[in-house]
């Protein structure tokens, strides 16, 4: 199989399919496409893996068997754990990463995996057979690749261009080209296209950074520093630390963006794709919030040999020259020298209802999407989908039941039945308000949710399998003693674990039943027959037939997340279903 790319998405969709081979004695070979070897692994914008829901998504790929919070602990330089004065269901990890060691540790992971290969090289076509199917893929060169199934996380690089001012440059990022031809393939083969937007802000030379000004509030790393991996999984050994800062925006700088905000390419008309409503630029910051004072900024170090600084908090489309002024005008700021300015990317994204909740296509089997191309913005988001897509393109290519994770069952299954569901019009984020089973789906909880799963799919061995067993026993061995009211005899992460179970406890059974539901009696949700007519339901509003026909689910909980679907319309189609299903069985 081939996986085209190998950002986020694109490792953990090779990583992925690699284990499902390998488990299972197959002969299949996984060959990485990527227009360049040296930058395969990139934290091209800010340097955090994880934070508020992203944190959720990391525990569940590692428990899951996948990459990205291993490597994320290796290259760890500073951490924090969010929402500490909060429940745990959305307590989150986030960590700042050493961006040179995790790209090098990236390309020299993808060079030691057994069944991988990377190759260099720019995709332009898909070949498709009979069938229809797809088939391989084109180089730009003329080169012609075969490969039984193709996974696409071109991230955005399709139809990407760069934005500084009135300038353009055609790219996926800085310094790299983008992939134009790929974007007419797609729509010739029928998928729809729509236009997103990013960015990213300068960065700064710390070194003229006045870190001891007194309104700058400093950000130590906690300790001990929170892991994505579990305390017996053997995390990797911790790097020394930096400590992060808060500055904050004034009156000056918002005055200088009003006035020079005509060149802005957000704002003179030279971007047309949409941008993220939860992440906006600092252009759209005072615009939309003309009534704030000021804008919190995090001086986030990007590594332990480099004296560039993420100023996160000012994503600018500004002329350069603007950019340089305007850091001038932040606490703490007046002397810094921008090392490189920032830009806006515009890329073509794929409309992902076209896919199914293994983010393969049905109408061109063999053929998955993962990642930004699919509408989502930011790493672990990415990382999440390239691990569903490459572990179902293997499944599927040995045979295998393929991987679903349902909304009550992880934040990966949430993004995943959005998407494919609702679509999105600007870039995706998750948010754990958007789980609304988020009791259940908590960080410390990852591996027992995910395990079973995970061994079953082939994701994870027998030993790492049992371990996870060995760790629920001491959970609930835990939560018994406690429950005595006795002190549980155990190591202070599994008893802050075995509290949380006994918090929740009547939360997660009321929302267990809630499931029941929807799913049916046997927790399994209904199938909706692919012939039934909503229009001809008895007793469902035309609006939530239109609703459903559009959509065209395939079972209940799928029906529950469209937009619009009311309880009682969901709980109308649910008996209707459910008698088309006895009347089946009669």
């Amino acid at each position: 199989m081939i996986v085209v790319g190998a950002g986020h998405a694109g490792l953990e969709a090779a990583f992925a399919a690699a284990r499902v081979f390998a488990s299972r004695g197959a002969e299949g070979r996984v060959l990485v496409v990527t227009g360049s070897t040296a930058t395969a692994g990139q934290t091209p914008c800010n340097p955090s893996v994880g934070g508020v829901a992203k944190g959720h998504v990391v525990k569940e790929i590692d428990a899951l068997g996948g990459y990205m919070g291993r490597a994320a602990d290796t290259c760890a330089i500073h951490g924090r754990t969010l929402n500490e004065s909060k429940g745990p269901a959305v307590q989150a990890t986030r960590v700042q990463v050493d961006k040179a060691r995790y790209g090098a540790l990236a390309r020299a992971s993808l060079a030691s995996a057994r069944g991988i290969e990377v190759v260099e090289g720019m995709v332009v076509d898909l070949l498709v057979g009979t069938g229809p199917k797809v088939q391989g893929v084109r180089l730009a060169d003329g080169s012609e690749i075969a490969g039984a199934a193709v996974v696409v996380t071109t991230g955005t690089f399709l139809g990407g261009v760069l934005h500084t001012g009135r300038e353009q440059a055609p790219g996926g990022r800085v310094g790299e080209a983008p992939a134009v031809g790929l974007s007419e393939r797609l729509r010739a083969l029928g998928f729809s296209l729509r236009r997103l937007k990013t960015g990213t802000p300068a960065r700064i030379d710390g070194r003229t950074i006045h870190w001891e000004d007194p309104r700058l509030e400093l950000q130590p790393s906690e300790s001990p520093l929170p892991r994505f991996t579990l305390p017996d999984e053997a995390p990797p050994p911790i790097l020394p630390q930096r400590a992060c800062f808060i500055t904050w925006t004034g009156e000056a700088t918002h005055a200088l963006v009003r006035a020079r905000l005509h060149e802005s390419a957000m704002y003179s008309g030279a971007i047309t794709g949409r941008g993220p409503r939860y992440c906006p630029s600092i252009e759209d910051k005072i615009v939309r919030f003309a009534d704030r004072e000021r804008h919190q900024i995090f001086l986030e170090p990007e590594g332990l040999e480099t004296d560039s600084v993420y100023p996160n908090g000012i994503s600018t489309s500004l002329p350069a020259a603007a950019q340089a002024a305007m850091i001038q005008t932040i606490a703490g700021l007046e002397r810094a020298v921008m090392l490189r300015p920032g830009y806006a990317v515009e890329y073509d994204a794929v409309d992902a209802r076209a896919l199914d909740h293994g983010l393969g296509c049905p109408a061109l089997p063999g053929l998955f999407f993962a990642g930004q191309i699919n509408g989502t913005s930011g790493y672990e988001e990415a990382a999440g989908q390239g691990l569903v897509a490459g572990a179902n393109a293997a499944l599927g290519l040995v045979a295998a039941a393929p991987l679903r994770i349902g909304r009550d069952e992880g934040y990966i299954g949430v993004m995943v039945d959005d998407l494919i569901t609702q679509g999105c019009d600007e870039p995706y984020r998750l948010f754990t308000s958007r789980a609304e089973h988020r009791m259940i789906l908590r960080e410390d909880n990852a591996d027992q949710r995910l395990s079973e799963m995970a061994f079953r799919a082939g994701l994870i061995d027998e030993a790492r399998w049992a371990r996870a067993l060995a760790r629920g026993e001491r959970v609930a061995a835990a939560g018994r003693a406690l429950g005595r009211g006795g002190e549980a005899a155990e190591e202070a992460w599994i008893v802050r674990r075995a509290q949380a179970e006994r918090c929740y406890a009547g939360y997660v059974e009321a929302q267990r039943r809630e499931i029941a539901r929807i799913r049916g009696d046997e927790g399994h949700a209904l199938a909706i027959p692919a012939t039934m007519d909503f229009f001809g339901l008895p007793g469902l509003s035309y609006e939530s037939a239109e609703r459903l026909a559009r959509v065209r689910p395939t079972c209940t909980s799928q029906a529950a997340r469209i937009p619009g679907m009311t309880p009682a319309a969901l709980s109308c189609l649910w008996t209707h279903v459910r008698a088309a299903q006895r009347r089946g069985a009669g």
